[in-house]
């Protein structure tokens, strides 16, 4: 059974350690080394990542003492982050999460939740009811990467 929390700066070091787990080990699929060492580099500024997570609501899911997912969700409705532990995929980790965001989304009176989707992440937002507005590619330390600005209405 999974427990939901919020952020707490101590929580920053663990929760890169998922982030990259996540994406050198899930997102690997659909992206090159080069790209994935862009994306979620060797070194991750703790101090920078705390007060991104201090800046808007963030949820941490924990099954016993182990993390197993994270999202957020800005006061516009962007959700930025949504990451899940290699070893908790396709388990219902993402969606336990999202339930929060829809739920803060709206009481923010978000009109809309939207998201920059990767080509892993796309199938799980097309399942919660997101449309894809456009494919983009974002190019990063001179690798490109193809993601999916998405948007649900709520």
């Amino acid at each position: 059974m999974l427990l939901i929390r919020l952020f707490e700066p101590s929580d920053s070091a663990e929760m890169i350690t998922l982030f990259r787990r996540s994406i050198h080990e899930v997102a690997c699929q659909h992206y090159s080394p080069q790209q994935l060492d862009v994306w979620a580099p060797q070194v991750i500024n703790e101090v920078a990542w705390t007060k991104r997570c201090q800046s808007r609501p963030t949820w941490l899911a924990y099954d016993q003492d182990t993390l197993a997912g994270f999202v957020d969700l800005e006061d516009n409705g962007h959700l930025d982050l949504l990451y899940v532990s290699p070893d908790y995929q396709r388990v219902g980790v993402a969606s336990f999460l999202y339930q929060e965001v829809e739920k803060q989304a709206r009481m923010n009176d978000n009109q809309r939740i939207f998201v920059e989707a990767s080509l892993s992440a796309r199938p799980f937002f097309l399942r919660k009811g997101f449309s894809i507005i456009e494919e983009q590619t974002v190019e990063r330390e001179g690798q490109k990467l193809i993601n999916f600005r998405m948007e649900k209405q709520l």
